[in-house]
């Protein structure tokens, strides 16, 4: 496939998976702020460092703050593959915030198959690097929210004004 044709490709996707959702929900009445708060919080909670976890989080957080569900899920989605290539950096800097050693992590497949193996185990082993990485996530999650918020609330009021 050409550069060209996958740049058109790729422009499709991103138009119609997530362009297409946002200018509907401008359409519909939808602030610009409100769109994006949830950008910014499904993006962020999208990060959070325990597998499995971010899905819940974005829908509680959405209902709480009546956010939109399919859009912060459909950020939450997209940043899976930034929240496992943050899960180490996120461990590691809370292990060092705690002054503790590093416990040995070798996989996120590894870690499947150990927890698979024997949940209560893995508690042990893993529980409280998991609640260092917490620490640094909850740390880093504010300031990174207000950057994300008042980075996007300018594009989205553009995007709203032409959409209109």
């Amino acid at each position: 496939m050409s550069s060209t044709a996958e740049q058109a490709q790729f422009g499709g996707f991103w138009q119609r998976r997530v362009v297409a959702p946002i200018v509907g929900q401008l359409k519909q009445g939808i602030t610009p702020e409100k769109i994006a708060l949830t950008l910014a919080l499904g993006a962020v909670l999208g990060i959070f460092p325990i597998l499995g976890s971010t899905t819940i989080l974005c829908a509680l957080v959405g209902i709480w703050l009546k956010l939109n569900q399919p859009v912060i899920q459909l950020v939450n989605y997209f940043m899976y593959p930034l929240q496992i290539a943050l899960l180490l950096p996120f461990y590691r800097a809370g292990e060092s915030l705690f002054g503790q050693p590093h416990v040995p992590i070798f996989s996120v497949n590894q870690l499947t198959q150990r927890f698979q193996a024997s949940p209560m185990q893995f508690m042990v082993d893993y529980g409280m690097v998991g609640v260092y990485g917490i620490v640094v996530w909850a740390l880093v999650a504010p300031p990174l929210i207000a950057a994300l918020y008042y980075g996007t609330r300018p594009l989205l009021r553009a995007l709203a004004r032409r959409s209109q």
